[in-house]
Parts: structure tokens; sequence; C-alpha cells
């Protein structure tokens, strides 16, 4: 299994290599036959020279690709990786158009650049989809064995069931029959076990027997091991220590992210500018009404702040004085706000809210008090995510989708106060770009799904929460 795992990785990266090889071929075939054609009568480049702005180029693509997933053939959706692929590509030309503009000290003539970014282009599409066809019909779908609780695992069963190219349940056995009869099932046919759902004590007997036959294991974390997994590992000695600190940020990483935020806030304001102007226009001419909308929202200890947005639903939509998430196909949202939340722009005016300090650029994303109240009765861990500032993007939007659920979110927004750094901040501003233009981040609540209500609590217990049990 080892041998055959490695295999597939060697296989991913091959094809992976490949891909990028045919980017960097034509990036190298335009750079010596067309754009240097242009530099040379301002700078004189020697063999050494033409090698390092290749390679200056390899590293930027690399570095894009692996960040967005560009890399991650047979393992994300074909069309996801194509679509990451193209985000890293689109980014490292804009820098290399930029370096080429400041070598002939003027903008580089940009149709013989889109040349190069369309075929660039083809050839993502076309190698993807002929590597992902080979992957999946070499490697078949993993087969594994789901051990649950007694609550329903209709949800996961679906989100398995979307990646059948990649996962195959061939089978579920209730933690009920006992760990004796789970080990026993384990030791099958399949290609790994999913824990999920069950009694710290079980799952910990199942884990240690799954290492120690060296079977692969999925688990589905509780909200102690996210915290644990962002700890600091110490020694008393010969004894190893997990240390879980009372603090958060430390002084020196709250001064560098306020100054990141108060640097990245006035720039984007600057760059912003034409197309706030423009929704304002049309959100004002559409009815009438208010062009921004402040609500109350709670960010570091729970202290309330306003938040601003730019009005995206009637003036109406709340007359009841009900705070409710926006569903899909909300009649609340009026044509224009449709479209403002589609690209986001219905989000610029809170970079008055960073600059003023009541938000920074990454945390959680703050919720309304009301709505903190409610999910507070069924999930009293939700305070966690006050720990941090509230952000204007996070790790739960980054990893997750606004219609994500509650307890994953919380656990998202865990990970990522545990596992705080600057770098993490710069990385998730930068995957924030994937998620403003990929569909599925902007979808509203299903009308039937969990939430945190207190009228759904019964509701809640029965199929939305898992158990933390000790974890509590």
């Amino acid at each position: 299994m080892r041998k055959l795992e490695s295999f597939k990785r060697l296989v991913m990266l091959c094809m992976s290599g490949v891909c990028l090889a045919g980017q960097i071929l034509f990036y190298a075939w335009f750079w010596y036959n067309d754009y240097y054609q242009s530099i040379k009568q301002y700078l004189k480049f020697s063999e050494k020279g033409h090698w390092l702005v290749i390679a200056i180029y390899v590293i930027l693509l690399f570095f894009f690709s692996n960040m967005y997933g560009g890399m991650r053939i047979g393992y994300l959706k074909n069309v996801e990786v194509i679509f990451s692929q193209l985000i890293a590509t689109i980014l490292v030309n804009v820098i290399t158009y930029a370096q080429i503009s400041l070598m002939v000290r003027m903008l580089y003539p940009p149709s013989p650049y889109l040349r190069m970014v369309v075929l660039q282009a083809l050839w993502v599409i076309v190698w993807i989809n002929i590597s992902s066809l080979i992957y999946r019909n070499v490697f078949p779908p993993r087969k594994l064995l789901l051990v649950h609780g007694e609550r329903p695992i209709d949800d996961i069963l679906v989100k398995f069931n979307s990646r059948k190219d990649k996962f195959e349940v061939s089978k579920c056995i209730n933690i009920s029959a006992g760990v004796e009869a789970v080990k026993k099932e384990s030791l099958e046919r399949y290609d790994a076990v999913v824990l999920w759902d069950i009694s710290i004590a079980d799952r910990n007997k199942i884990l240690k027997f799954c290492y120690g036959h060296s079977i692969r294991i999925y688990v589905m974390p509780k909200i102690p091991d996210v915290i644990l997994k962002g700890a600091e590992e110490l020694h008393l000695f010969d004894t190893p220590l997990f240390l879980t600190r009372e603090y958060v940020l430390t002084i020196e990483q709250r001064f560098i992210k306020r100054c990141i935020d108060l640097f990245c806030a006035l720039l984007l304001f600057l760059i912003s500018s034409p197309f706030m102007l423009l929704t304002a226009i049309a959100v004002k001419l559409y009815d009438g009404g208010p062009i921004l909308y402040k609500q109350v929202r709670c960010t570091t200890g729970g202290r309330q702040f306003s938040i601003l947005k730019f009005r995206s639903m009637r003036v109406d939509a709340e007359e009841d004085g009900v705070a409710r998430l926006a569903s899909k196909k909300d009649s609340r949202i009026t044509p224009v706000g449709k479209f403002i939340r589609k690209v986001r722009l219905d989000e610029l005016p809170q970079l008055f809210n960073i600059i003023k300090g009541d938000m920074s650029f990454i945390g959680p994303r703050p919720e309304r008090p009301e709505i903190i109240a409610q999910y507070l009765e069924v999930m009293p861990e939700f305070v966690y995510r006050m720990k941090v500032k509230a952000g204007l993007a996070g790790y739960a939007q980054v990893y997750g989708k606004y219609n994500t659920t509650p307890y994953d979110k919380l656990k998202l927004d865990l990970a990522y106060i545990e596992n705080y750094s600057v770098w993490l901040d710069l990385k998730l501003m930068l995957l924030t770009l994937k998620v403003l233009l990929w569909p599925d981040s902007t979808e509203g609540v299903e009308t039937d799904q969990i939430t945190a209500m207190k009228k759904e609590q019964e509701k809640n217990n029965q199929a939305g929460r898992p158990d933390d049990q000790e974890g509590q």
C-alpha cells in the first residue's frame, strides 16, 4: 500500500511538472523571440542573464501554482485544478509583464503577451484534462469503511459521493457494533477507515489499532483536537508536553498585523475607489434607498461595532426585526444586490472598518449579537472565535463556503487562531482572490440547512453538531 501511494504521488508530481514545463517553454520561446528583441536596445543580457529571467518566472509559477492548488491533479476536482492553475498563471504573467515594462521603460505592447497567455491557458486546459483522465483510469477511487455514531450520516455521504473519482464508501458500520467488530472489519479489503462522530474513548482505541496496522485513517476532528494542533511542543526533561497559551497573538504579531492592515486597506481603497463610486450610484438609482447598510457586529471579546456594507437587500428586508442569514434565491436581495454580492463589491466599505481598527483583513467573519446568542445556546464554544479581531476574510471563507455549517466554521476559525502567523495572513490574502472568483463561495444557506437557532435546537441535536463528549 505504501508503494502504491508513493507511486501515485510520483505520477501526480510528474503530471504537474509537465504542465509547468509546457508553460515555461512558452514563456522562454516568447522571451527569446519577442520580448528580448524589444528589450535589448535598453539592456544587454548575457546567456546567464536569460537563464536568470526564466528562473525567476519558474520560481513565481511554482510558488503560485503550489499555493492555489494548480499542482494537485487527481486530488482536487478537475475544474478546480484548471481554475487554480489559470489564476496562478495570470498572476505570474501580470508580475512578469510589469517586469518587462520596467525593462523597456514603458508599457510593453500587450498583444504578443496576450498571445502567450492564451497559448498557456489552452495548454493548461488540455493537459490537465488529459492528466485527470489518465489518473482516474489508473488509480480507482479509494474504498472506505465509515465508522459512525448515532447521528445521521447523510451529509458526509453526500460529500464523499461528490468525489466519486476519489472516494467510494464501501460500508458503514455503527460504533454500537463494538470496537472489536470495527477492528476486525477494518482489516478487510478497505483502503482507509473514516472515524466520524464517535466518542473520544472509542476513537482513540480504533485510531491506535489502525495506526499500528498501517491503515490509512480519516478523522473528523473535535474542538480540543483543533486547539491541540496549534499547541507548542515542550519537553519537561524527558516528558513531552503541549502548551496552549492564555493569549493568542503576541504584541509583536499584533503590531505587524495592524501595519499590514493599514497598508493594504489604504492601497485597496485607492484602487477600488472608482468601483465603489459606481456601486454607490447603482444602489441609489435602483430604489432611491440608502447606499450604505450599517449593522451591529461583534469583534474581539464580544465588543460591538457598526459594520459597513453597500446595501444589497430591500430597505424593508428585516422590518420584522428578526435577524436571519441570507438564503439561496433570497427574495429580499435586489437585482443590483445580487450582482454586487456575487463579485463581493458589497464588502468594500468594510475597508473603513479596517482603517478604524474594528476589523482586520484576515480573521473570523464578525457575526451579529443576536445570532451569536442563538449559536451560544447550543454551541458554547462559539465564543472562541472572538479571541482575535474580526476579519474581512478568514480561514473559514477560504477553506469553507458561505453556507458551511456554524460548527465547521468554528473549527476552521480555531485552526486559524491556534496556528496564527504573519505568513498565514499573507497566504490567506492571496488565497482570498481565488475565493472571490469561485462561484460556490457566495451561496446562501439552504432553506433547510441547520443553524444554531433556538427553535431548531432539537433538529441540531439530531443532525447538526457532532458530539464532543469529553471535548466539550
